[in-house]
């Protein structure tokens, strides 16, 4: 019996969001000034009693968000966008079966990269070129030394 332990631990894999991504930094925010000023200003203007520790509770959430945000945008500058991190798992490339090309327009010149397959020439867009940093990425995802231009 053959076990796969690649394939297997690529399926365990858990990837946890990142607090800057869409879904969590507007809970992190909404949370902290809810505590911060939400609640405390409804208990001041109902019973007209400040309740501080509600308000620090809600700015160290604050805190804690922008500290870890400023510390997550820091390790991101500069390396490959977070979209482009999982292109490859997302859009698999498989040279049996597809040739990598950019598509140009001949009207506008609009640059599309992806592939092609071999059997029914049906196109798979991956990204938009819009300079040669975009291709060079595009040719280091894939691991591609040279990709084809179709007009």
């Amino acid at each position: 019996m053959h076990t796969d332990y690649a394939g297997a631990l690529k399926m365990t894999k858990i990837k946890i969001p990142k607090i800057n991504s869409i879904n969590y930094g507007g809970k992190w925010l909404c949370f902290g000034f809810l505590f911060a000023v939400g609640i405390p200003g409804m208990i001041w203007f109902l019973f007209h009693v400040f309740l501080w520790w509600i308000c620090a509770l809600g700015v160290v959430v604050l805190l804690t968000f922008l500290i870890v945000f400023i510390i997550e945008m820091w390790q991101d500058n500069s390396k490959i966008p977070y979209y482009e991190r999982t292109l490859k798992e997302t859009i698999p490339y498989d040279p049996q079966r597809q040739y990598a090309v950019i598509r140009v327009s001949i009207c506008t010149g609009e640059k599309v990269a992806g592939f092609k397959n071999y059997e029914d020439a049906h196109f798979t867009e991956v990204m938009l070129i819009r300079d040669a940093q975009d291709e060079k990425r595009f040719r280091a995802i894939y691991g591609l030394d040279e990709v084809k231009k179709e007009y």
